[in-house]
C-alpha cells in the first residue's frame, strides 16, 4: 500500500466477529433463541454459522501482518513463537473444559472433552502459519486446493455427510472415545472434530492471502475492488459446490470454507469502503474496542459462562440443581421481559455483550492489549 495507515475496518470486523461470537454463546436459555442466532440443525448457513469461520479468517489476516517481522520466512524464532502460541491457546481451551461438575476425581479425566473452539483455533493457527511460512505462495494455494478437494473425496466415499454416517465423527470416536467429545447432537459427535479441522486450516489461509491483498494493493479503492471480486467469485463457487458437498459447519465442508471465505471478503471489502474510504468511523468505535483484545475477552467470557453454569450451583429444596445462570435468568431477566422467554433470553445475551464491552473499553482506554 502507498499508505501505512492502519485500516480501522480490520479492527471493526474483528470486533464485530468476537462480539457476535460471545453473544450467540450466551443466550439466557438455549431453548429460546431467535432463529438468526441459532446454528443450522445440520447443513445450511445461518448468521451464527458465519461467526467461527469469520474469526479463523481474521486470524489468517492477522497472521500476514504479524509475520512481516519475520519477513514471511520460515525461521527458528518464527516457528518457536507459532508453536508456543498454538500450545497456549489449545491449553487454555482444554482448561476451560475442566470447569464442569464431576462426581469423582477419576471422572474429571475420564469425561474431559478434548476438542473445542479454542483448541481448533490453536491447531488451525499453528498449522496454517507453518504452511504459509514454509512454502511459497503458489504451493500454499495448491496445498489449500488439495486439502479441500481431498476432504470432499474422502467424506464422499467413506459414508457421506449425514450426522450418523460421516467419517469425521467415526475418527473422533476412534481417537478420543465417546466420553471425550461433544454430545449436544443427540449422539457423540464433535463439531470441532479432528478431521474437520483440516479444511478449517484453509479458512485461515484464505485470510492470510487477504492480508497480502490489503498490504500490496496501491490504495484502499483497489483493496475493495479486489476483495469484492474475489469474494463474489468464492461465494458463488462455494454455493454451487454446496449442491454436491453440502454447506455444513459441524463437519466444516469444503464448500462451507469457500462460501464463508467469500462472504468474509465481501463484508470486509464493504467495511473498508464505508469506514476507511467514506469515513463512517464513529459507529465503529465499540467494535474497534472489542477487536483490540479479541481472544482475551472470548476466553474471559467462556470462563465466566462455565463458572455460572458448572461451578456456582446449589441444590434446591425439592432436590433439584439450580445454577447461577438459571437463577439470574429466572429472577432478573424473565421479569424484565414480562416473562416472555425468548425476549428474556435475548436480553441476557445483550447484557452480556454490554458487560464485556465495558471491560474491553477500560482496557482500551488504558492502552492495555492482552495477547494470547
Amino acid at each position: 500500500m502507498t499508505s501505512t495507515k492502519r485500516l480501522v475496518a480490520l479492527d471493526a470486523f474483528r470486533g464485530a466477529t468476537i462480539a457476535l461470537m460471545i453473544m450467540v454463546n450466551n443466550p439466557g436459555s438455549w431453548g429460546h433463541i431467535y432463529s438468526p442466532l441459532e446454528h443450522s440443525k445440520w447443513s445450511g448457513c445461518t448468521l451464527t454459522d458465519l461467526v467461527f469461520p469469520f474469526f479463523l479468517f481474521i486470524v489468517g489476516v492477522s497472521m500476514w501482518f504479524a509475520f512481516r517481522k519475520f519477513n514471511h520466512q520460515f525461521t527458528k524464532p518464527a516457528v518457536i513463537k507459532i508453536i508456543k502460541r498454538s500450545l497456549i491457546i489449545f491449553g487454555i481451551g482444554l482448561f476451560l473444559q475442566t470447569l464442569r461438575p464431576v462426581n469423582s476425581f477419576a471422572e474429571f479425566f475420564t469425561h474431559l472433552r478434548i476438542p473445542g473452539v479454542l483448541q481448533r483455533i490453536g491447531i488451525v493457527y499453528g498449522i496454517a502459519s507453518l504452511i504459509c511460512l514454509y512454502f511459497d505462495e503458489k504451493k500454499v494455494k495448491w496445498i489449500g486446493g488439495i486439502l479441500l478437494i481431498g476432504y470432499w473425496i474422502l467424506l464422499t466415499f467413506s459414508g457421506g455427510f449425514s450426522l450418523g454416517g460421516n467419517l469425521v465423527g467415526r475418527i473422533d470416536l476412534l481417537i478420543f472415545g465417546t466420553n471425550h467429545i461433544y454430545h449436544g447432537y443427540g449422539i457423540p459427535f464433535d463439531p470441532e472434530g479432528l478431521l474437520s479441522t483440516i479444511p478449517a486450516i484453509v479458512t485461515a489461509i484464505l485470510g492470510y492471502f487477504t492480508g497480502k491483498i490489503i498490504t500490496t494493493a496501491s490504495d484502499n479503492k483497489v483493496i475493495v475492488k479486489k476483495l469484492l471480486l474475489k469474494g463474489i467469485e468464492f461465494a458463488i463457487l462455494g454455493y454451487l459446490w454446496g449442491m454436491f458437498f453440502p454447506i455444513n459447519k459441524p463437519i466444516w465442508t469444503s464448500s462451507y470454507v469457500i462460501y464463508t471465505g467469500g462472504l468474509a471478503m465481501i463484508i470486509l471489502g464493504i467495511a473498508i469502503y464505508l469506514i476507511d474510504i467514506k469515513g463512517y468511523k464513529k459507529f465503529t468505535q465499540p467494535l474497534v474496542v472489542f477487536g483490540m483484545n479479541p481472544l482475551f475477552i472470548f476466553v474471559l467470557s467462556s470462563f465466566v459462562t462455565r463458572t455460572l453454569i458448572f461451578v456456582i450451583r446449589w441444590r434446591t429444596a425439592d432436590g433439584g440443581i439450580m445454577t447461577a445462570k438459571t437463577w439470574l435468568y429466572q429472577n432478573f431477566f424473565m421479569p424484565l421481559a414480562n416473562n416472555v422467554e425468548i425476549n428474556a433470553s435475548f436480553l441476557f445475551a445483550i447484557l452480556t455483550i454490554i458487560i464485556y464491552w465495558l471491560i474491553v473499553d477500560i482496557l482500551y482506554k488504558k492502552r492495555i492489549f492482552i495477547k494470547i
